[in-house]
């Protein structure tokens, strides 16, 4: 997926008709002074990191300004800071607003319905993960036909809204779903949506594309999303890798195996801080591709757990073993084996003559890499 910044998502906005306050993106505190100047942003002005992490608001990510020189200063303080592991290289300057109510807005792509929801809430200006669920209308939008009127007027009616005001959402509706649908976004949300007299402004914009739409948008092909650069180049070579926060490095086949990896290895104490899929692959070129990745991060310990269906056990064991001698001896860490299915004796023997460790139980194996990972912290 390509998770687009606050700014970016506020550009796509302004192209589908969508009220959002006067701003503009910067990326020295220089340019923050001078915007403010100039008056190409009015004061007394908001300033915001431009990260994809939440929060920014309690993190002191967000700072207020009433002079060129506040604005200079506030840029000052955000640029090149670290938020959430996220350097911030960029700041969005914009008027601040008096606002009367905050709503929320979204259109999102429901998986198991296989249709976009809108999700409207009088309670907006909050994580929307810590409202009620009963506060929240969800009403699936038939693609065919598209949004229909009588949806935008429920719309209005939950967030409260009448009169012109009314009228707003109907617009501002109109807009958030063209771009969700013809950008094809997974996720197109405004919270809040504020109440600003007698009109609506979109504060915020977090918009999400689909990964497997961007050929159809090749603006979005360079935008900097939350993928580490290990995750990066993962993606070039066509592995799924993810990064996480614990210390034991995961290698498995197809996500139900992974996931089920990951957990065990929760149940025992352990802390999953890469995963890597090797999907149906048994290619051992690919395999020592997605070891010497999974090296580049540093684990503690490293737990290989595959099953041989289409996969065949003895390439994938000898393709972890040529990757293994690549692996400088000073970065060379723990790896305990569960490997089960097609060619699995011999896969067994290819790993153990290498000296690699091979539990055939699920659970004992993941106890033996949580105990290794522990023992080497």
């Amino acid at each position: 997926m390509v998770k687009l910044t606050e700014g970016r998502g506020k550009e796509l906005f302004r192209k589908y008709g969508i009220p959002v306050p006067n701003g503009l993106t910067v990326t020295s505190p220089e340019d923050a002074e001078q915007a403010v100047r100039t008056g190409k942003v009015p004061c007394p002005c908001v300033v915001k990191a431009q990260v994809l992490a939440g929060g920014r608001g309690k993190g002191g990510a967000v700072r207020f300004a009433s002079t060129p020189e506040e604005a200079r200063a506030a840029a000052a303080a955000i640029l090149g800071s670290v938020f959430q592991g996220e350097t911030v290289r960029e700041v969005l300057l914009e008027e601040k607003v008096s606002i009367a109510r905050e709503l929320y807005v979204s259109f999102a792509l429901d998986r198991a319905r296989r249709l976009p929801v809108l999700m409207t809430s009088a309670r907006g200006g909050v994580e929307i993960e810590s409202v009620g669920d009963t506060e929240i209308d969800r009403q699936p939008v038939e693609p065919f036909p598209g949004l229909a009127a009588y949806e935008r007027r429920r719309a209005a009616v939950v967030l409260g809204l009448r009169g012109p005001l009314a009228t707003e959402l109907d617009r501002f509706l109109v807009g958030l779903y063209r771009l969700f649908d013809r950008e094809d976004a997974e996720l197109a949300e405004v919270n809040p949506l504020a109440v600003v007299g007698d009109r609506l402004l979109a504060l915020d914009a977090k918009v999400i594309i689909e990964d497997d739409a961007v050929f159809r948008h090749p603006e979005f092909a360079a935008i900097r999303d939350d993928r580490t650069p290990l995750e990066e180049l993962a993606r070039e070579k066509e592995i799924a890798f993810v990064q996480l926060d614990g210390d034991i490095g995961v290698i498995a086949n197809g996500a139900g195996l992974t996931m089920a990896t990951l957990d065990v290895l929760k149940e025992f104490g352990g802390a999953p801080g890469v995963f890597l899929d090797l999907g149906g692959t048994d290619d051992p070129k690919k395999v020592t591709e997605a070891f010497l990745l999974m090296a580049q991060a540093k684990p503690r310990a490293v737990f290989l757990n595959i099953f041989g269906g289409v996969t065949r056990c003895d390439t994938v064991a000898s393709g972890l073993v040529t990757a293994l001698a690549s692996v400088p001896p000073a970065d060379r860490f723990p790896l305990v084996a569960r490997i089960r299915g097609h060619n699995e004796a011999e896969g067994i023997a290819i790993l153990r003559a290498a000296g690699v460790t091979s539990v055939p139980d699920l659970r004992a194996s993941a106890q033996a890499v949580v105990a290794a990972a522990k023992e080497g912290r």
